[in-house]
């Protein structure tokens, strides 16, 4: 086996065109409790984004391998690492700020953070749900305490985070309202929302308040959300935000209705991925994937992940992009899973 690998290197801060280059360094060796995990895909979040944008320069010295979404194969084992064995398949969210990331062909983790890959899932889909799996896991179970039969606001259906929280805000026996466009609202509603709000039609708070409002917001696009969401929170409401939101807003309507506000940055762990993969297996959450590319185009992914356009023509599609990196399946079809 090679010495080396194929990395996509984060060079500079600032526009995604000129931000990264392809790489050879070495392979990583795996320490006492660690794998090493031969990446098959990873995926594009908005965090990657930020990264490369700059957002977290203090947190990343250049150059750098960044990503966090991991599925693939068990190369080597470190020492004292007797979870896994070569060969098997699994995925998990890497660390975020510390090592090496998982634009690469091969990635070392801790074998405690690492679940077995949901056998339904292709390692595509895996790749795409394991950061926003945590994440909405986190908001909707661990931090908002989700109960059957309340009523759940998720703004931006359509995107990776919230095409994931739809379907486990739905699991979890909540009544699920969500904002998207028109021309997403069939595909909303597909993957189990009870209404679908059109919130560039004008004003989303009088429609929610003529549902009776909710008890959890979940905010996956910012502006505004923090402030405006008391207009629609039942007394003893729960807000999650998954968003980094610099300016200042003002939250003193929240006191009136006793709100409960939490800031959300996801964490990895192998009991959250496993609870997401029971539901994976009893058929009630899968990854929703718009695009696929090879590690070679990450920076035409960020693109498209930014709402521009390719020089196909494409937009930014919905739920995830995800990145073939020594996958089988094949890099350039596009996706869509649903329940």
């Amino acid at each position: 086996m090679s010495t080396s690998m194929r990395v996509m290197e984060l060079v500079r801060f600032g526009d995604a065109d000129t931000a990264f280059a392809t790489r050879e360094l070495p392979r990583p060796t795996p320490g006492p409790g660690q794998l090493l995990v031969r990446v098959e895909a990873t995926s594009v979040n908005p965090l990657d984004l930020q990264t490369r944008r700059g957002d977290y320069r203090d947190q990343v010295a250049l150059p750098a391998v960044i990503g966090n979404d991991v599925s693939g194969v068990v190369a080597e084992t470190g020492p004292g690492a007797s979870d896994f064995q070569p060969g098997d398949e699994v995925w998990y969210l890497a660390p975020i700020f510390d090592g090496q990331g998982t634009y690469a062909e091969f990635h070392v983790v801790d074998q405690a953070l690492v679940a077995r890959k949901p056998a339904r899932l292709t390692h595509v889909e895996a790749a795409g749900l394991a950061l926003v799996g945590v994440t909405v896991w986190e908001a909707l179970v661990e931090r908002a305490g989700v109960k059957v039969g309340e009523r759940v606001l998720v703004h931006g259906g359509a995107g990776g985070v919230g095409s994931a929280a739809v379907q486990l805000a739905g699991a979890l026996g909540a009544e699920v309202v969500t904002t998207a466009r028109a021309k997403d609202h069939e595909f909303v509603t597909g993957l189990g929302a009870d209404h679908a709000i059109d919130f560039s039609a004008g004003d989303y708070v009088p429609r929610v308040r003529a549902l009776g409002g909710v008890d959890v917001v979940l905010d996956t696009v910012g502006g505004d959300t923090l402030s405006r969401s008391p207009e629609v929170l039942a007394d003893r409401g729960r807000v999650v935000s998954v968003v980094d939101i610099p300016e200042p807003q003002n939250l003193l309507a929240a006191w009136g209705v006793n709100a409960t506000y939490h800031f959300l940055f996801a964490s990895p762990g192998r009991a959250k991925l496993a609870a997401l993969g029971r539901l994976v297996d009893q058929g009630k959450l899968r990854p929703v994937i718009g695009t696929v590319l090879p590690l070679a185009d990450v920076a035409q992914a960020h693109t498209l992940l930014e709402g521009g356009s390719t020089g196909e023509g494409r937009r930014r599609p919905r739920g995830k992009i995800a990145i073939a990196v020594n996958s089988l399946d094949e890099p350039s079809r596009a996706t869509t899973s649903l329940p």
